[in-house]
């Protein structure tokens, strides 16, 4: 059993491939909160990983919410002979702090924790913060072509259960990524208080609203509920198919994954 979250599409190809690999079951996070059963029963071998995009050097919120609702009712408990395999794959821009600590945290909840840790590196979409900005086209290209030659290996360690890998991109200062900076992200920035539409540029096509993995998005115009739920993935910018959707004063550029 797999559970992703992606907003871009970087992490939803990176479970894809996963999946493929492994012949388990792939499971988008926002469906399975919106079905509301959250009771999971994993059979004999069946192993258990969770894919998500870094936020703020932190995993998003919706991710963290799904891990502390869920309930996982596995073939063996954690101290058995041979416990459940648990893995989880990350994407980021460049690095991921202490991201894969948090998400451990919320795990042990659960007596579970990760035999197999992987970041993979992928074209930045955060354009919340002034010192962050998208890839050149060049860069792009570099990413997604290393991240293509990396994920048969992440499959390999997966499918054959390899236990205590962790394969990281923490950055220099993982510490002040996670705890400070990103930090300062996830209590201020996880808002939808700074989107705005352009309505002479907006289609009204509705897409926005369809994408929004949290439903935060109604109407036409489109226009945000400012109701907490707000994961901030950014799905709602970079899907825009006439870039009408801006976030706070800064102009940037839209990414979306795409397989080349």
């Amino acid at each position: 059993m797999i559970f992703y979250f992606s907003g871009t599409g970087n992490t939803k190809w990176a479970a894809e491939q996963l999946a493929l690999a492994t012949h388990d079951v792939l499971r988008y996070i926002p469906d399975e909160l919106k079905n509301g059963t959250l009771e999971y029963t994993l059979q004999e071998d069946e192993r258990l990983g969770f894919c998500f995009p870094t936020h703020g050097w932190q995993p998003p919120k919706i991710v963290r919410q799904f891990i502390r609702k869920a309930q996982f009712h596995t073939p063996s408990s954690p101290d058995a002979q041979h416990p459940t395999y648990v893995y989880a794959l990350t994407t980021c821009g460049d690095n991921m702090g202490h991201a894969m600590r948090i998400l451990n945290k919320e795990l042990n909840h659960h007596g579970l924790h990760t035999d197999a840790a992987f970041a993979v590196v992928m074209p930045e979409s955060n354009v919340c913060f002034s010192f962050l900005h998208l890839d050149s086209p060049e860069r792009e290209h570099q990413k997604v072509e290393a991240a293509k030659a990396y994920m048969p290996h992440i499959c390999e360690v997966v499918v054959h259960r390899k236990r205590n890998v962790e394969e990281l991109v923490k950055g220099a200062i993982p510490y002040t990524y996670t705890y400070v900076i990103g930090g300062y992200y996830n209590k201020h920035l996880i808002t939808d208080r700074h989107f705005w539409v352009d309505e002479e540029a907006c289609i009204q096509c509705g897409l926005c609203a369809k994408l929004c993995p949290v439903d935060d998005i109604e109407g036409i115009p489109p226009h945000w509920k400012h109701d907490g739920s707000c994961t901030n993935c950014l799905a709602c910018y970079h899907h825009c198919p006439r870039h009408a959707i801006h976030w706070g004063n800064m102009k940037r550029g839209q990414y979306t994954f795409k397989m080349k």
